[in-house]
């Protein structure tokens, strides 16, 4: 286990990642969030990785997240990493060894699992200027509905109704083709992927927004199961993979301090020893 100072171990941690210890003394030759050198500390055959702070809250602003992101990229090309999300804080040396020992049996478990694996995004989305514009041509039900409503003599509310109903029918036809379109991308990917998870898209021209898990040694295989997916799609649809990344959308860690009245670590949260 790395050797600390007295003092270094009564200050604040920022946390990281944890790993898997092989008892060596690590050199991670970066630095984490407020400039301050990244190291580890070991218990148990488990590492966490962090710096030191005199903060006790990290302000989610570009620069900190950036420095958080920086540290998991570097590890994340070392190894198998767990992520720790943006902002939590350990009160000192001590409470990081106590919730190692505390949940070590949840964190083994995320290690069989994720053991030399790396999650890849693949975001596709509509690479058109105006999406309801590309659905009204390729919808003909979408286009007659338009069509009725701007020919009809309805009076105002009747037209309000109706207009309504065409966002309505517009909104549906976007979710079923949504949907029918990652099945299919799924369908293929899974034969290159351990898992798969869809988050939720956030603009209105996304199709999907997916997280993969992948064998390090697969990541090629992964890119050319990317090309194979897209190839059942037109030129409308954009597809585009980013990675790799530490598995965050795999980690469901709950972890607890070791103490009466357990605290879950929270997105910005302090752990007391």
């Amino acid at each position: 286990m790395m050797s600390i100072d007295k003092s270094r171990n009564h200050r604040a941690k920022v946390l990281y990642a944890l790993c898997v210890s092989d008892d060596s003394t690590p050199n991670y030759k970066i630095r984490g969030l407020e400039a301050a050198p990244v190291y580890s500390i070991d218990q148990d055959g488990l590492r966490a990785v962090v710096s030191d702070t005199l903060s006790t809250r990290l302000r989610p602003e570009r620069r900190n997240i950036t420095a958080h992101q920086a540290v998991l990229h570097k590890l994340t090309e070392e190894g198998t990493v767990l992520p720790m999300r943006f902002g939590v804080i350990a009160r000192n040396a001590e409470a990081v060894k106590n919730l190692l020992v505390a949940n070590q049996d949840t964190i083994r478990e995320h290690f069989e699992r994720l053991d030399g694996c790396v999650e890849m995004g693949l975001r596709v989305s509509w690479d058109v200027t105006n999406i309801y514009e590309y659905f009204v041509a390729t919808y003909p039900v979408l286009s007659e509905t338009r069509d009725e409503i701007w020919n009809g003599n309805s009076n105002a509310n009747n037209h309000r109704e109706e207009k309504i109903r065409l966002g309505n029918l517009y909104e549906s036809l976007r979710s079923g083709d949504r949907k029918e379109s990652t099945e299919k991308v799924k369908e293929v990917l899974l034969d290159y992927c351990e898992e798969i998870i869809e988050n939720p898209v956030k603009k209105e021209k996304d199709v999907m927004n997916l997280a993969c898990l992948v064998a390090r040694e697969r990541m090629d295989e992964f890119a050319k199961g990317v090309f194979e997916a897209s190839k059942l799609f037109d030129n409308v649809y954009l597809f585009d993979y980013t990675g790799p990344w530490a598995p965050h959308n795999f980690v469901t860690l709950d972890l607890h301090a070791p103490t009466a009245k357990k605290k879950t670590l929270t997105r910005a949260g302090t752990l007391s020893d």
